[in-house]
C-alpha cells in the first residue's frame, strides 16, 4: 500500500481511539524519516519506557504526571511540549490523571525501526 503524499488527522478522533485501544501507543504515521502516534497512560499506571534510538517530542494533550529523564524529574500537564534526545533513559511516573500525548519520533541516521 502506498502512503498518500499528505494526510489530515482529527486529534479528537485519535485521542478517542487511544482511549479505547488495548495498546498504550497508537501509531498513525510511520514513514522512513519520522513516526507519530498517541501515547495514553492511565492514572496510577507504570510507564515502562527506557530509551529510544530516535529523538522524541511529546505534546501533553490531557492529564498530569511527572517525567523522569536521567536523574531529573519534571511535572508535566496539558500544553507542555517535551523534547527527549535519542538514547536518554526516560519514563513518565506519578500519573495523577489519565494522560494522552502526541508523540513524534525523528528518524535516526539509519532510518526508523
Amino acid at each position: 500500500m502506498v502512503t498518500p503524499a499528505w494526510q489530515i488527522f482529527n486529534l479528537e478522533d485519535l485521542i478517542a481511539k487511544a482511549h479505547k485501544g488495548d495498546a498504550d501507543y497508537q501509531e498513525f504515521i510511520h514513514e522512513p524519516t519520522m513516526s507519530c502516534g498517541i501515547y495514553h497512560l492511565k492514572a496510577g499506571s507504570t510507564d515502562m519506557q527506557g530509551y529510544h534510538d530516535e529523538d522524541e517530542v511529546y505534546v501533553v494533550l490531557e492529564g498530569k504526571g511527572q517525567l523522569r529523564v536521567g536523574d531529573d524529574n519534571q511535572p508535566v500537564k496539558p500544553g507542555a511540549v517535551l523534547f527527549v534526545r535519542a538514547s536518554e533513559d526516560h519514563a513518565f511516573f506519578e500519573i495523577e490523571e489519565d494522560m494522552s500525548m502526541l508523540v513524534l519520533f525523528a528518524a535516526p541516521v539509519s532510518g526508523l525501526r
